[in-house]
């Protein structure tokens, strides 16, 4: 039996045509009534999709209609219902951010790829790292630093030559971002369950902002990481083409 399945696609014309083609050929369910989500575009537009379903528990199947299309399948306009039945499914936790800014505000935000600390001026930012309360690094400069989960670490953190991790590995990818000092400093990799705490060093003269997957603050002057394992996302991949798989590929090319 076909399955309720609401599409959802991003701005891009190639989306947008596609989203026509499939609702007509499979109709269109309500989002509450659904019993999985087909989402069409790129990257970006996954993790959105993620996000705005995240209470939901819903399943969600990704066909590529942007460039890289790492989380997201093939797009076909054909045969959606056998690909379905035979997708496998990955479950992923996001990580939580906790940042304070120099005018006393605290914000929260959920990253499924990353969170990132970005120096905002000339001056390379100075930071200061804690993982579970120790204290481990008193001072990197650098452009920047960043925690990624394994989904994540094929994105903005292996293009700063942080590791590939593997989708079970239960580890973080803590990778600095064009480090200055300490030169060779290539990063670190934490167990699933630490605790990151990275303060800012003088941040009214080196400011730096905060991102968690394009949620974004500035003027952050301490921020806290850690797995958010209480949620749960549902990705789904044809068989022979999962998350494992892509992260392997990724390595030997």
């Amino acid at each position: 039996m076909t399955p309720a399945i609401h599409f959802t696609a991003s701005h891009a014309a190639p989306a947008q045509e596609a989203w026509a083609t499939l609702t007509a050929r499979h109709g269109q369910a309500a989002l509450e009534r659904a019993d999985l989500v087909v989402a069409l575009g790129g990257d970006g537009f996954m993790l959105q999709t993620l996000h705005a379903t995240q209470g939901l528990g819903l399943p969600v199947y990704g066909m590529n209609r942007g460039t890289v299309g790492f989380l997201m399948n093939a797009y076909a306009e054909t045969g959606l219902p056998d690909r379905l039945a035979q997708a496998e499914e990955t479950v992923i936790n996001p990580l939580r951010m906790q940042a304070d800014c120099t005018d006393g505000g605290r914000h929260e935000a959920l990253a499924i790829n990353e969170v990132s600390l970005l120096r905002q001026g000339p001056q390379a930012a100075k930071l200061r790292i804690h993982v579970d309360g120790r204290l481990r690094m008193e001072e990197l400069v650098c452009d920047g630093a960043l925690v990624a989960t394994p989904a994540g670490s094929t994105a903005y953190n292996y293009s700063a030559h942080g590791p590939i991790l593997p989708i079970g590995s239960e580890v973080l990818a803590l990778t600095a971002i064009a480090p200055f000092r300490p030169r060779r400093w290539r990063g670190a990799l934490l167990p699933k369950a630490a605790q990151v705490e990275v303060e800012v060093i003088h941040p009214e003269r080196r400011p730096v902002m905060a991102d968690a997957d394009s949620r974004s603050f500035r003027d952050v002057i301490r921020v806290r990481i850690g797995s958010a394992t209480e949620i749960r996302h549902r990705l789904l991949f044809d068989p022979g083409h999962g998350l494992d798989e892509r992260l392997l590929r990724e390595q030997f090319v």
